[in-house]
């Protein structure tokens, strides 16, 4: 239960779908009073009946709000928020043109990297982005105060926070996403077409097939604006995969044994090696570093602190009247304190280490 309206800080959510949903759950159990709007008058009462949002509408003194539509909607809504003079981000997968579209510094690029086989708010959860990666993609023109507001709410969800170039993010989440879900559908296609012919295909789908085909149980109709504003990143990696799979082929064909264990064996050394999840650390150190008051400093620095792979726990911009600079204080493992803020250091943003 959230806490009294007249109290309570103030989010907005537009899309109350799988993610939407969730986020709406998130923040209502983070203390938050949440109103939701959605296309679907019936989708919206579900999500009030559910406590997915405490009311209906619009909120315009929200401080943030959270765009949950497919991303071909995203940048008109976005703007829409934006006009209310509070914080706004969203949750698409394709992040560089809809960052190119919303040119606000009080709008920050996001994706939570969680989901579900569930559809809709049916399978929308309170801690779907707990221990998940949300990255945001902030940009030059993005305000520090708006990256780290966005920043506190998602961890506050349990989510790891990543920063990424919007564009940097289009070609990886091709590479661990899109491509995944386009083959995972492939997969299945192929499997109900032999269906039709032998019945028993599908009886023996189990363990590793249902594993590798599950996330074909999403949503397909968010696929299409993907595949459109993401097209180039995919077909690229499509390439590469049917070249990958026309070379497997030919080992197969040629009964090569010994290639097919060399890459049966690479392909299992590497996915052993996947991490696990940024484990949380024992110890944190505040990395205080002294940034101009423009935007652009902050993406800049937490994009570091991603090409360096340091977990930002949590981030604080302290503000000095009439100063043109400001405290940037960022929360990280203290056994890496060091060397992020050597790091800031050598790149002419001179930093010092707080142990807590």
């Amino acid at each position: 239960m959230s806490a009294a309206a007249g109290t309570a800080r103030r989010a907005g959510l537009i899309g109350t779908g799988l993610i939407g949903g969730s986020v709406g759950l998130a923040l209502r159990a983070a203390g938050w009073h949440v109103t939701a709007h959605d296309a679907d008058p019936a989708t919206l009462a579900s999500a009030i009946e559910l406590g997915v949002a405490d009311a209906s509408g619009v909120d315009t003194a929200a401080e943030i709000t959270f765009v949950a539509t497919p991303v071909g909607r995203v940048p008109d809504i976005a703007l829409a928020a934006l006009e209310s003079g509070g914080v706004v981000t969203d949750v698409g997968s394709v992040k560089a043109p809809v960052v190119a579209s919303v040119n606000s510094p009080r709008f920050v690029g996001g994706h939570p990297m969680a989901g579900s086989e569930a559809t809709g708010l049916d399978g929308a959860r309170a801690d779907l982005f707990d221990g998940a990666s949300w990255v945001l993609t902030p940009v030059r023109s993005t305000a520090p105060d708006a990256q780290a507001l966005v920043h506190g709410v998602v961890r506050s969800f349990g989510a790891d926070v990543v920063t990424l170039d919007p564009a940097d993010h289009d070609r990886l989440v091709a590479m661990v996403s899109h491509v995944p879900h386009l083959t995972a559908a492939t997969l299945m296609e192929l499997a109900a077409s032999r269906a039709v012919e032998d019945a028993a295909v599908l009886r023996l789908a189990a363990g590793g097939f249902r594993d590798m085909t599950r996330i074909a149980a999403g949503d397909p109709g968010i696929w299409l604006d993907i595949c459109e504003d993401n097209r180039d990143a995919i077909v690229d990696v499509l390439d590469d995969l049917l070249r990958s799979l026309g070379a497997f082929r030919d080992l197969v064909a040629d009964g090569d044994r010994d290639t097919v264990l060399e890459r049966l064996g690479a392909a299992q050394a590497a996915r052993r090696n996947l991490p696990a999840g940024i484990a949380a650390a024992d110890e944190l150190a505040e990395v205080r570093v002294q940034i101009p008051d423009r935007p652009g400093e902050l993406a800049a620095i937490t994009t570091l602190a991603t090409e360096l792979d340091v977990n930002v726990a949590d981030i604080e911009v302290a503000h000095s009247a009439g100063e043109s600079r400001g405290l940037l204080i960022l929360v990280v493992a203290l056994d890496r304190a060091a060397e992020f803020a050597d790091a800031l250091t050598a790149r002419g943003r001179p930093a010092s280490v707080h142990p807590l």
